[in-house]
């Protein structure tokens, strides 16, 4: 089951945090150069995108998109396990539903979200990279020695941190609002809605006092 589960939130979840991650960084690149041609400072555009992808745009992101993504189908799989009873199949079973559903879920999320995020960082900075080299016509060695020179790896480490707090988030979202769906289909559809929305939201507001707490240390 544990498997089962970090294959479908995980692998199941690579190409759209490569497109997000990738798209992100050709944005925020695009976005300082046009930025920093006004100040004269085009050296920085690799800090800048990886710092950005690092700390805030690749954690937050990911988790937002596996969220809407996997959050939603934890909380249909146990809504739709609930209304048609077979949660209780599996008390009378004396089949631990909260061992063999909910926590394989949470570690699957807890371990896949740091990967996905650094995942999504390398795809946001490479294509931070290609957008600089071709389409700005800019030197590629200077966007990496930018990167080497001013990015630490406390940086990434502040990410995936967070990462990992989002990951435990949106499972914990996605299980409760499964386990707790009631009024059939209905119910389901209201859950799974519920779920992703909740999810978002404490992701957002998570990661304002998560970045404070890291910070501070």
């Amino acid at each position: 089951m544990l498997m089962q589960q970090i294959e479908r939130i995980g692998i199941g979840s690579l190409s759209i945090v490569m497109l997000t991650g990738t798209f992100t960084g050709m944005v925020f690149a695009l976005q300082s150069y046009i930025g920093f041609s006004r100040l004269g400072g085009q050296q920085f555009i690799g800090t800048v995108v990886a710092l950005g992808m690092a700390r805030e745009l690749g954690p937050v992101l990911t988790g937002l998109m596996v969220t809407g993504r996997c959050c939603s189908a934890i909380a249909a799989e146990i809504g739709t396990m609930r209304i048609t009873e077979q949660l209780d199949a599996l008390w009378t079973l004396r089949i631990n539903i909260f061992s063999y559903l909910i926590v394989p879920r949470i570690i699957a999320s807890i371990v896949m979200l740091p990967c996905l995020t650094l995942f999504a960082v390398f795809c946001g900075v490479l294509g931070g990279g290609i957008l600089v080299t071709y389409a700005l016509n800019q030197s590629p060695t200077l966007y990496v020695a930018s990167i080497v020179q001013y990015a630490q790896i406390g940086d990434l480490m502040s990410g995936l941190v967070k990462s990992t707090f989002f990951g435990l988030i949106l499972s914990l979202v996605g299980c409760y609002k499964g386990y707790y769906t009631h009024d059939g289909a209905r119910g389901v559809g209201r859950a799974t809605t519920q779920a992703v929305v909740c999810g978002s939201m404490l992701i957002l507001i998570s990661n304002y006092f998560l970045t404070k707490l890291l910070d501070s240390l």
